[in-house]
């Protein structure tokens, strides 16, 4: 079950805590991973040095998300010496969190230029691969602030529900072709964009879960898995929900 054998994905900010979790993931279910990573390479190749130790297959490509051009030379690279491009993941995301009155017009263009236009770019070029193998996975990293909102976070919520629209409108574009859209969306993990909470709040975000603890960044990628499987060629356009009963 879950098996990746033979399949190449491609994990977007793959390097460090969930996009690393979930790069670990496919690539020990079979998968060869590339992982991209924007400017943190010392990540990127822990990363995949920690994948070939396992017994994985993993490489290293650097983009920003955001080009455009940067992202069609790199798929066409991948799919020209991989010979085939099966999983798209799109993960690469920052937060860059204000109260509206704060937020100034570069931290909006910054966020939505990578969580939001770079998953589409990416898309773009994976799906011309994908369609001519009349199969492919492409799976949305978005957020249960996404849904749900959150006091602080208006531009990285508004991104991460930008992503839902994103995915339920490529999923019927392209289901026919038999390529599956979906999106996971975690709730609070342990993870670089959590590390830095205080103790306190914490504490709140434990009390508003109902499974009572943070989650991990493996839990999520577990999901990704299944998504990407060909156990879920019949899922597509949905969001599955990480975040231990915080959003329902």
């Amino acid at each position: 079950m879950f098996d990746l054998s033979g399949k190449v994905a491609i994990v977007t900010g793959g390097s460090r805590g969930i996009g690393r979790a979930i790069s670990e993931t496919l690539a020990r279910a079979g998968a060869y991973v590339v992982v991209n990573y924007a400017g943190n390479e010392a990540a990127a190749v822990a990363c995949v040095e920690a994948i070939t130790k396992a017994g994985g297959k993993a490489e290293v490509k650097q983009f920003d998300v955001g080009n455009a051009e940067a992202v069609d030379a790199a798929l066409s690279d991948a799919h020209k010496r991989l010979g085939r491009i099966d999983i798209l993941v799109n993960n690469a995301g920052i937060a860059l969190d204000q109260l509206l009155l704060r937020v100034k017009p570069e931290e909006i263009e910054k966020t939505f230029a990578t969580n939001v236009t770079g998953a589409i770019w990416c898309a773009k070029s994976a799906i011309r691969v994908m369609m001519r193998a009349r199969t492919g996975r492409i799976i949305n990293l978005s957020s249960v602030v996404g849904e749900s909102g959150n006091p602080g976070q208006v531009v990285y919520s508004a991104s991460k529900a930008a992503l839902i629209g994103l995915t339920k409108t490529l999923a019927r574009e392209y289901a026919s072709r038999g390529i599956t859209v979906n999106a996971v969306a975690p709730g609070f993990i342990e993870s670089d964009m959590t590390s830095a909470l205080s103790e306190d709040m914490r504490k709140v975000i434990v009390g508003q879960t109902p499974a009572g603890r943070i989650g991990r960044a493996e839990e999520v990628a577990a999901a990704v898995l299944y998504l990407a499987s060909d156990e879920a060629s019949y899922v597509t356009g949905q969001v599955l929900r990480v975040n231990g009963g915080m959003y329902v």
